[in-house]
C-alpha cells in the first residue's frame, strides 16, 4: 500500500515535470548553500585559530615601559630596562614561568650578492625558536654553541629567503648584514601567523644574542618573553613576572605602565567569538536560503491542491477518507523533498 502511494505521488509530480523541477532546485540549492555556508565559516575558524596558535606555544611578550606609581622611594616615570640579571631574577622568583628569554631587535639592511632587503635583525637565544616555533624547514636553528662562541650565523624567515636567494639554496651561503659577513645555517617554511610584533617572523632574520651584541649595544633587550608552565597558569605568571622585575628595580608590582604584556590566552576568546559568531551568520544565511525552497514546496502544493478540486471530490465520491486523500499530498511533498535532498548532499559532497 506504502509502495503503491508512492509511485502514485511520483506520477503525479511527472504530471507537472517543469515546476517540480524548479521546486527540487530550490531545495537542492538550498542545501548546498548551507553545506558550503558551514563549510565556509569551519574552514575560516580553523585557518584563523591557526594563524592564533602558530605564534608560540604559550608565548608571552613584554616590552619595557616606564612607571607610573611611586614605590620604594622611586620616583614615577623611571624607564624600565631588560637586562640578563632579570632574566635570571625571574628564573628564581617565578615558579609559574617555565621559561624565559631576551630579544634585542634592529632594523638593518642584509645583503646578498646584489640584493639587498631591510628588515629586522633579531638577537635571540636557542629557547626562543621553541617557545615561538620557529621550525627549520632546512638546515638548523640557532645552538647553544653558536651563543657561547658568538658566530656569525643566521636564520632566515621564509619571505626573506626568497628576496635574496629565490629558488637557490641558501643553506652555507654568505649574507651580509650591516656589511659583516654571516653564514646561513637554516630557513624556515612560510608561517601564516596573524601575531607578530616589529615584522614578520617571515620577513625577519635570527642571529645569536651574543653576536647581536658585536654589532650594536645589546645590554638592554628590546623585549623579554616566558612561558607559563601551562597555558591556565598565564595571567598568574604575568603578575610573578611583573612582580619579579618590581623586585628588583624597585617598582610597584601593581604598574601595569611599567611592563607591557601580550598573551595568547587573553586574547583567545575574543579570537574564538568572532569566528562562532561568523559561523553563525552564515549558517543563518544558509537556513534562509534552505527556507526559501520550503517555501516553494508548500506552493506547489497548495496549487496542486487547487489544481486537483475535481479528482480530491472524485476520491470522496467513491469512498475515499479524508486522511487517505491527505496523505496523497503529503507524499508528493515527501517524494519531492527527498529527492532534491538526496540531490542537494550529492552535489555538497562533490563540491566540498
Amino acid at each position: 500500500m506504502l509502495l503503491e502511494s508512492f509511485r502514485e505521488a511520483w506520477a503525479a509530480l511527472g504530471r507537472n515535470p517543469v515546476r517540480s523541477l524548479l521546486t527540487m532546485t530550490g531545495i537542492a540549492w538550498g542545501i548546498v548553500a548551507v553545506t558550503l555556508l558551514l563549510s565556509y565559516g569551519s574552514g575560516f575558524r580553523n585557518v584563523l585559530m591557526y594563524t592564533f596558535e602558530v605564534f608560540g606555544k604559550g608565548a608571552v611578550v613584554c616590552w619595557p615601559g616606564t612607571t607610573s606609581e611611586q614605590a620604594g622611594g622611586e620616583r614615577a616615570g623611571k624607564a624600565v630596562r631588560f637586562e640578563q640579571e632579570d632574566a635570571d631574577w625571574v628564573k628564581a622568583q617565578s615558579p609559574l614561568v617555565k621559561r624565559v628569554t631576551r630579544e634585542t631587535v634592529r632594523w638593518k639592511g642584509i645583503t646578498h650578492d646584489e640584493r639587498l632587503s631591510d628588515t629586522a635583525i633579531r638577537g635571540i637565544y636557542p629557547e626562543y625558536g621553541e617557545m615561538r616555533n620557529e621550525i627549520p624547514m632546512e638546515g638548523r636553528w640557532i645552538s647553544p654553541e653558536d651563543i657561547a662562541e658568538r658566530r656569525r650565523v643566521a636564520f632566515l624567515g621564509a619571505i626573506l629567503r626568497r628576496k635574496l636567494f629565490s629558488g637557490t639554496p641558501a643553506i652555507g651561503e654568505a649574507v651580509r648584514i650591516d656589511g659583516v659577513k654571516f653564514t646561513v645555517v637554516g630557513s624556515m617554511d612560510t608561517k601564516f601567523s596573524d601575531s607578530n610584533y616589529f615584522t614578520s617572523d617571515d620577513e625577519s632574520v635570527f642571529i645569536p644574542y651574543t653576536t647581536a651584541g658585536d654589532l650594536w649595544d645589546a645590554r638592554y633587550a628590546s623585549v623579554m618573553l616566558f612561558e607559563p608552565i601551562a597555558p591556565n597558569f598565564e595571567a598568574d605568571a604575568m603578575q610573578q613576572f611583573r612582580a619579579a622585575i618590581a623586585n628588583r628595580q624597585h617598582f610597584s608590582p601593581s604598574d601595569k605602565r611599567a611592563i607591557t604584556m601580550f598573551g595568547r590566552e587573553e586574547f583567545k576568546p575574543i579570537y574564538e567569538g568572532i569566528t562562532l559568531g561568523i559561523e553563525a551568520l552564515l549558517f543563518f544565511v544558509g537556513a534562509l536560503t534552505l527556507g526559501i525552497g520550503g517555501v516553494g514546496v508548500m506552493n506547489i502544493m497548495l496549487v496542486s491542491v487547487e489544481e486537483r478540486v475535481r479528482e480530491i471530490g472524485l476520491r470522496r465520491a467513491l469512498g475515499a477518507k479524508k486522511s487517505h486523500i491527505r496523505w496523497q499530498f503529503l507524499l508528493e511533498a515527501l517524494v519531492m523533498t527527498l529527492a532534491a535532498g538526496v540531490i542537494g548532499m550529492v552535489l555538497s559532497a562533490a563540491m566540498t
